[in-house]
């Protein structure tokens, strides 16, 4: 590895590594808000921003069910999470046709072709009860 590695230096590269320890990382700004995709500073003010750990809760904000020839029929959803940031992912452990909005949700690392582990969501225990 050269003494500077931008695939492990990078926001994105921070970013993968947490997700493959199983953590779901995003950054904060100076005044508190959440931010996500990584950046290396904040929008607007050029200002530091701080790591932080999600604890992987949410709430679908939106999906949609792509149907492809051949294929089974899988989602893309928008998910709020509870510390205040929206990222995309998909909702797993359940049909993509009965993905609701305002469905609770909880991260599910998983491990996708290129053997490196992703976030994704499952419907958490309080949706399905």
């Amino acid at each position: 590895m050269s003494e500077f590695d931008l695939a492990q230096t990078s926001p994105n590269g921070i970013y993968m590594d947490h997700c493959q320890k199983d953590q779901l990382a995003f950054q904060r700004t100076q005044t508190g808000k959440a931010i996500f995709y990584p950046r290396i500073v904040e929008p607007k003010t050029g200002q530091a921003l701080n790591w932080e750990l999600s604890k992987g809760l949410g709430t679908v904000y939106s999906t949609t069910t792509i149907y492809s020839r051949d294929e089974k029929p899988y989602n893309v959803a928008l998910i709020d999470l509870d510390e205040g940031f929206r990222m995309m992912s998909r909702v797993e452990g359940i049909d993509p046709e009965h993905i609701r909005i305002g469905m609770r949700v909880e991260l599910k690392m998983s491990v996708f072709e290129d053997g490196k582990k992703y976030p994704i969501f499952l419907p958490a225990q309080e949706s399905i009860e």
